[in-house]
């Protein structure tokens, strides 16, 4: 073989083995690319559905406040107290302005919480069984509580 056709071909295998470089490199960052992608919309999918779960705990929170809890602890119309609910008044007595007395109003009653007075009840209010109060729908009043808190709080600036 000639010197001219030794340099030809180690140049074509030079060549060759930078395209390859550069195929594996572009392979990579395409790789790359495409996982991210995925893993943003698997995010965005995620959220959304996670969205949605605490929106229906909301309105199911909503609806069993109104029907198990808004008859003592609904907020008092006028704010004066004067005829409020019994557990809105109670509580009213015993905070005296230092916590909201009206629930809804309260952005401190975690799941947690509100499990403990639910249970074991506090002064008048009585406690509730799980078969009266199940631990789920505790968990959708607290999810409507915090939404309601932050609903009276920008009514409030």
């Amino acid at each position: 073989m000639t010197a001219i056709s030794h340099m030809t071909t180690a140049m074509t295998e030079r060549a060759a083995a930078a395209a390859a470089r550069v195929v594996v490199v572009l392979g990579a960052a395409l790789l790359t690319a495409v996982s991210t992608a995925l893993a943003q919309t698997s995010e965005a999918a995620e959220s959304s559905s996670s969205d949605i779960a605490v929106a229906d705990a909301v309105a199911r929170g909503r609806a069993k406040y109104a029907q198990t809890c808004a008859p003592c602890h609904a907020r008092a119309p006028g704010g004066d107290m004067r005829y409020a609910m019994p557990g809105t008044r109670a509580l009213a007595i015993k905070y005296r302005g230092a916590l909201p007395a009206a629930l809804e109003d309260r952005s401190d009653l975690s799941y947690e919480v509100l499990r403990v007075f639910v249970r074991n009840g506090s002064w008048s209010m009585p406690p509730f069984r799980p078969t009266e109060l199940g631990d789920e729908e505790i968990r959708d009043i607290a999810a409507y509580l915090a939404v309601s808190s932050r609903g009276q709080a920008n009514a409030n600036r």
